[in-house]
């Protein structure tokens, strides 16, 4: 089953998240040094919806961005997690449908950002002249779906697809440990 998925889920949704990054990087311009918005933005659904390039150094809304400390920590982290997952994974430590998915969809994500993570830094205008460990430093996740909930003017902070199978693979993690639980508590003893 996990080679299927790797197939099925984990390689396309891959490639779907590299590719759009990619368009996003090709056609918006890199932000200043300094910032880590471009500063342009395509709005696609007006105050709901906007496409924009954001570099994102930190995790989970921008925590440890612009530090020097957080591209590396934050590359090491994921890329442990990942042969964890891969390594449990193979040895057959997943049941059941929702957690084979949630470790494809983690995979995938994983995978999309530790590659943003090594590579983005190397692209970057501003660092060209630079030594391969700075470059590295610089290493940032591009962010560019942007959402802001109208009902309470909050900005949501902005994501991609990677950061989209991360969530929903942590959803399906969730649902399953409600599963068990209720599977458990159902057939045993009163």
């Amino acid at each position: 089953m996990m080679k299927k998925l790797l197939l099925v889920v984990t390689l396309p949704l891959f490639v779907l998240d590299q590719i759009t990054k990619w368009l996003i990087v090709l056609n918006f311009p890199e932000p200043p040094v300094g910032f880590n918005g471009s500063g342009k933005v395509i709005p696609v659904i007006e105050g709901f919806f906007n496409i924009v390039r954001v570099h994102n150094q930190g995790v989970a809304f921008g925590f440890g961005n612009g530090t020097l400390w957080a591209p590396i920590l934050f590359l090491c982290f994921s890329t442990c997690a990942l042969v964890g997952i891969l390594w449990f994974w193979r040895r057959g430590g997943f049941e059941g449908k929702a957690l084979n998915v949630a470790a494809a969809l983690l995979v995938s994500g994983i995978c999309g950002n530790v590659t943003d993570r090594l590579f983005q830094g190397f692209f970057l205008d501003a660092y060209a002249g630079e030594g391969f460990l700075t470059r590295l430093t610089k290493g940032y996740v591009v962010d560019f779906l942007d959402f802001t909930i109208p009902l309470v003017d909050y900005r949501w902070p902005s994501f991609n697809v990677a950061d989209s199978c991360i969530c929903i693979a942590a959803f399906l993690l969730i649902l399953s440990s409600f599963r068990s639980e209720g599977g458990e508590s159902s057939g045993g003893e009163k």
